[in-house]
């Protein structure tokens, strides 16, 4: 949260210096940041796309096919209840699967980029 506070005693300032507009700009339209984009994008589109077609099949294998889901496995556990906690478990798998993906590809590119951001400002 930012204050109108002075600065410390002794006039020394600790705060990070800032880049400029024109420097987020600048990298903005860098190749490097385009490359960064475009790998996350590579990753990130499918893989929302495929979930909301999964999340869209169970609502309306719920709707529409209510025999179907209401096939049972075991007991009283029917295939509406095995895609509902399917739907818990593919969550976490991409979450799981996306902070792989960030950390192998995404993380170094992207601190480069802010590394080189904080050296110049």
């Amino acid at each position: 949260m930012a204050t109108d506070a002075p600065s410390p005693p002794g006039g020394l300032d600790t705060s990070p210096a800032q880049p400029t507009t024109e420097a987020f700009v600048e990298v903005q339209e860098s190749a490097e940041f385009g490359e960064l984009r475009r790998t996350y994008r590579s990753f990130a589109f499918p893989l929302t796309v495929a979930f909301i077609a999964w999340y869209l099949l169970y609502v309306l294998l719920s709707n529409y096919a209510g025999g179907f889901m209401g096939t049972k496995f075991v007991g009283n556990i029917n295939v509406a209840l095995v895609f509902g906690l399917s739907q818990f478990a593919t969550t976490f798998l991409i979450a799981w699967l996306y902070a792989r993906y960030a950390s192998t590809k995404l993380d170094a590119k992207a601190e480069a980029i802010k590394s080189r951001m904080e050296a110049d400002a």
